[in-house]
């Protein structure tokens, strides 16, 4: 089961296993905001408040941060503003 706000899995392989030749051009469309979307989500989530199951899905469709911190807890510690100065 993958996280709260992110794609599901079941969406994901879907999405992989029909031929881009047999999917519309909404459907491309579609694919390409949600790949976006779920990537973005996948950056900013550290991932330390990542499930098991969402870790092994972002790794198996190279979606993985590779950092224990999010973007937004960067920003904060760049401005002074977060748990580490």
């Amino acid at each position: 089961m993958s996280d709260i706000g992110r794609e599901s899995f079941t969406d994901k392989a879907s999405a992989a296993i029909k031929p881009d030749s047999q999917k519309s051009t909404t459907e491309h469309f579609g694919d390409k905001m949600k790949g976006h979307g779920d990537s973005m989500a996948s950056t900013l989530q550290p991932n330390s408040e990542k499930s098991g199951t969402q870790k092994a899905g972002d790794t198996l469709s190279s979606n993985s941060n590779h950092n224990d911190q999010s973007l937004l807890d960067k920003a904060k510690n760049a401005v002074g503003m977060g748990d580490k100065h």
